[in-house]
């Protein structure tokens, strides 16, 4: 066995990308994302901060957090729900929350009977309290659905918070003074998901600590 064949240094694939080069292209990204959340710190960390305030004192009251996204946003949304439901790192009870994304019989039938733009929107319209927050993700911030949900949230009495990237889109727009806006400072969506996932993290942190007190 060559020398070549035994490390793999020099081993290209049909697209003629070297395994070297592939290992950099790999660094790169992880450079790229470590970068964007250093900057972004310093941005993001207030509004995330009221977001866990808003969330907290919701869930202390008997209410819940909804969330919605479409695609990657959309596994986020489960994501996040599935940690306040089960748990996030340390034992404590249930949170009450909920992902729009799951009901394929619900999602199909407003499809098919209406618009896909009103997926969310109903479903918020039926469950959604004075009280509840709604937590809207969307990487571009023009998802028309997640756009309509905010709309229904506001006419439900709940508060909003939108998860966003690059300027925020059409969801901007829609913030209100009780909302709170957490715009990751980047155009690229992979970029941005990546934020969006340490920022999920960092809400689950701060209402378990608000909550049930600050563990390392």
């Amino acid at each position: 066995m060559s020398s070549d064949a035994s490390t793999g240094s020099s081993q290209t694939h049909p697209a003629g990308i070297a395994l070297a080069s592939l290992a950099e292209r790999v660094a790169g990204h992880f450079a790229a994302s470590a970068e964007l959340k250093r900057c972004a710190a310093a941005e993001l960390s207030a509004p995330i901060a009221k977001a866990v305030e808003l969330m907290a004192v919701a869930l202390r009251a008997g209410g819940k957090i909804m969330a919605c996204g479409n695609g990657g946003s959309a596994a986020d949304a489960q994501h996040f729900a599935a940690e306040l439901v089960n748990r996030f790192e340390t034992e404590r009870p249930p949170l009450a929350a909920l992902a729009l994304t799951t009901d394929g019989s619900t999602l199909t039938s407003v499809a098919n009977d209406y618009r896909f733009e009103d997926v969310f929107a109903k479903q918020l319209r039926a469950l959604g309290r004075a009280g509840d927050v709604l937590l809207a993700i969307s990487t571009s911030g023009n998802s028309a659905n997640v756009i309509a949900a905010m709309e229904a949230a506001r006419e439900r009495g709940m508060a909003v918070v939108a998860l966003t990237g690059n300027l925020g889109g059409k969801m901007a727009a829609r913030i209100g003074s009780n909302d709170v806006h957490i715009c990751v400072p980047h155009a690229r969506t992979v970029r941005i998901q990546e934020v969006h996932l340490l920022t999920l993290h960092c809400l689950c942190d701060g209402i378990d600590a608000l909550l049930f007190g600050a563990q390392r």
